[in-house]
């Protein structure tokens, strides 16, 4: 098995996991492009189910960025107070409403995404992907970190943007778009800390099964 990308046929190999993800919707349960975006930021460090949580009291209090805009720290605070890191995510939330005020105002490029206070390149992918548009990156989150160096793809790394650039230098451009989100589902059903190798669409090409398991 050729390993880490050096010849090897990702795009083919990776067609199960494509197939089987392809369009499915991020786990935040987001409403709108204003919804995804604050949630994004709020899910920095947290859990998806947690923001999911306390989402739809915050989104009934503050329906568009104008309505959070026009609030103070002391007001908003409450309101997302069980999520990690709530004071600084405050403060960006805050700052992004005040700057763009408008919903359609949004930008959906990852430079005026990441000129966003609290979007990083990881976030602003996912926002990219869940709104439909072309793919500037490929997204690497904690799952697609764990999972990417383990089926071979890559080398291991820690840093989420070392891990999506090695991604991209390896995978071609045409799947971007779809393939961190598939490579992180599978992470979080399949893949997981402990594998269930024998539930897995891809193990035939998986270093870590071919190595460890077999």
């Amino acid at each position: 098995m050729n390993l880490f990308g050096e010849t090897s046929d990702w795009e083919t190999k990776l067609e199960p996991i494509l197939e089987k993800y392809k369009g499915k919707r991020h786990p935040l349960e987001y409403q709108n492009t204003y919804q995804l975006l604050i949630m994004v930021i709020l899910s920095a460090q947290d859990s998806d189910a947690n923001i999911n949580k306390i989402a739809p009291v915050l989104f009934e209090k503050f329906p568009t960025l104008k309505s959070l805009s026009q609030t103070d720290i002391e007001t908003l605070i409450p309101y997302i107070s069980k999520v990690r890191n709530f004071g600084t995510k405050a403060n960006w939330i805050l700052e992004i409403a005040k700057t763009i005020q408008n919903d359609d105002d949004i930008p959906l490029t990852m430079q005026g995404l990441t000129a966003l206070k609290g979007v990083g390149r990881k976030s602003a992918n996912v926002i990219l992907r869940e709104t439909g548009r072309p793919a500037e990156g490929i997204i690497a989150d904690l799952h697609v970190i764990r999972v990417a160096p383990r089926i071979g793809i890559i080398k291991e790394a820690k840093d989420g943007n070392k891990v999506e650039k090695d991604l991209m230098q390896v995978l071609p451009k045409n799947i971007w778009s779809e393939i961190g989100m598939a490579i992180s589902f599978l992470g979080r059903e399949t893949c997981r800390p402990k594998p269930k190798c024998d539930e897995c669409l891809i193990a035939d090409s998986c270093h870590y099964y071919a190595t460890e398991v077999i």
